[in-house]
């Protein structure tokens, strides 16, 4: 995903034949190939089951029992109004024409307009055009992707494909930061928040690091999402967690997770769901896929084990699984930017100094920042200090004999391998590209989040909803709880006989009649 945002004008399946100008020139069919497009579609599912429902019921199993449902339905809810925005307009906000380089779905004939001028330079190419991708003309003709450098690296599938892989890496993001605001913010709140964010933030992100904008221009590494997603997710639920204010002093006080093996089923499917997270953003069933794919595990693994020693043989002194849930997504996070760069030795270091970076805010910082700001399920630090190391990290370990492209160019064969060098192996400056990166993805993500919540609370008249709702939790919002009580239910025709009086019931001595069919019946709560 990087490396398209790095050194390409355009990628097209049709190689030469999709030149720059119409970006629908290139229609023919038999270019698809069914391998890279059976992957990326699988890819893109296992990604879009990281949300729904692996993020829904991880945090579900997390929060207090009252707080199930709300959480289950901000999930989905974020997940949906995602999708909407995307199709609508996000989508060629993050991967179309940027404003400053040419009309809405017209590229320029040479390429990005880059010049001398910083600030031209890097809100110029800032956003997209915002444009619809309902066209179907859009739809079925293959993939294509424009962005900076020369080179061509041909997609083998539809458009389609592609939308709806970028889609569930939209989609997941703020899902994410859900975690940073459970408990108190207004649903009404969320529901308008979420394609605001969408649309200001997160395209922005993808344009500058993934779509051709500035930071792609000048040669920010991210494989996967370190600084699109897991950077921002954590700016912005920090941010947000602020504004919103905290949970009642209760919840804060005791917070526990209410259901332990639902925690452990979500945890399971997001692992796992990773494999189409970082294995896909090759864009080929390649070779490169299945080096991403082995290590994202081996520093999941790596950092899972690392968070166990430390809570083990430090504090608390004894392993935890909840500890180890977050070890686990710290590996999966820190990964993620490096997934397709590094080798295996360098997926275990990520995996093992992130883990000890976390752990250690996580241990000693994030008693005195939630004092003042209630980041329920602490995402700054397993999303966004997680995925700045993995960032910063990459420009260090980012190996030159770890190809991502077997070559460069129309050709597939016989050209020039693509690859990256980090500062281990000669190349200081992409460490330092790196860290101005992060900081220009913190800066924008805090600011703009500041600025909508801000818009929102006026609109709202707050956002947080009020100490009598917070209270009773589920039920208040939505009418519904996720483990209603027992009482008033009845066995269906228990109550026959007392109800409709003695000339119905039994004779002295005769036995019971039976219900009609077994269940149950209850008040309609």
């Amino acid at each position: 995903m990087s490396l398209l945002a790095t050194s390409l004008i355009h990628a097209a399946s049709c190689g030469q034949n999709a030149v720059v100008g119409n970006a629908n020139a290139c229609s023919d069919i038999a270019q698809i190939d069914s391998g890279d497009t059976a992957w990326q579609l699988t890819a893109a599912t296992f990604v879009g089951l990281m949300s729904i429902p692996a993020l829904a019921v991880l945090y579900a199993g997390l929060v207090p029992k009252k707080w199930v449902v709300n959480t289950l339905m901000m999930a989905f809810a974020g997940f949906s109004g995602v999708l909407v925005v995307w199709v609508l307009w996000g989508y060629k906000m993050g991967f179309g024409v940027p404003v400053g380089s040419g009309t809405a779905n017209t590229w320029p004939a040479s390429g990005w307009k880059y010049n001398g001028n910083f600030f031209h330079n890097f809100f110029g190419n800032l956003v997209g055009h915002p444009q619809t991708s309902l066209r179907g003309s859009s739809q079925i003709s293959p993939a294509q992707l424009f962005a900076n450098g020369g080179a061509t690296v041909p997609l083998k599938f539809s458009t389609t494909a592609l939308f709806y892989f970028q889609f569930v890496f939209a989609a997941i993001t703020p899902l994410l930061f859900l975690g940073s605001v459970l408990g108190r913010i207004k649903f009404k709140v969320w529901v308008l928040f979420v394609p605001l964010w969408s649309t200001f933030v997160y395209s922005v992100n993808a344009m500058l690091i993934w779509g051709g904008g500035y930071w792609g221009h000048e040669g920010a590494l991210d494989f996967s999402g370190g600084y699109v997603i897991h950077l921002a997710a954590g700016t912005s639920g920090f941010v947000a967690a602020w504004m919103i204010g905290p949970r009642l002093a209760r919840d804060r006080a005791r917070f526990v997770p209410h259901n332990l093996p639902l925690v452990s089923i979500g945890a399971g499917i997001l692992w796992l769901g990773w494999n189409g997270f970082n294995g896909g953003d090759p864009y080929f069933a390649s070779a490169n896929a299945a080096t991403a794919v082995v290590n994202t595990n081996l520093a999941t693994a790596g950092a899972l084990l690392t968070w166990m020693l430390w809570d083990m043989f430090v504090k608390p002194g004894k392993p935890t699984f909840l500890g180890a849930v977050n070890g686990m997504i710290v590996g999966l996070v820190a990964i993620t930017p490096a997934a397709g760069y590094v080798n295996g030795a360098g997926a275990l270091l990520i995996g093992a100094i992130a883990s000890s970076i976390v752990w250690l805010a996580w241990t000693y910082i994030q008693p005195l920042t939630l004092k003042r700001v209630d980041d329920a399920m602490g995402v700054v630090f397993t999303h966004g200090l997680a995925g700045l190391c993995g960032g910063l990290l990459v420009g260090i370990l980012a190996d030159p004999a770890v190809v991502l492209y077997a070559s460069s160019g129309t050709s597939k064969t016989g050209l020039t391998p693509i690859s990256f060098t980090g500062w281990y192996y000669g190349n200081r400056h992409q460490f330092f590209i790196q860290l101005f990166a992060a900081l220009t993805i913190i800066v924008w993500d805090a600011i703009v989040t500041f600025i909508i919540l801000t818009v929102l609370k006026f609109v709202f008249k707050g956002l947080r909803m009020p100490d009598e709702e917070l209270e009773i939790g589920d039920l208040a919002i939505h009418d519904e709880e996720a483990y209603p009580a027992d009482e008033g239910y009845t066995r269906v025709g228990e109550l026959v006989g007392a109800s409709v009086g003695a000339a119905t019931q039994s004779p002295p001595g005769a036995p019971p009649e039976p219900a009609s069919a077994p269940g149950w019946a209850g008040d309609a709560r």
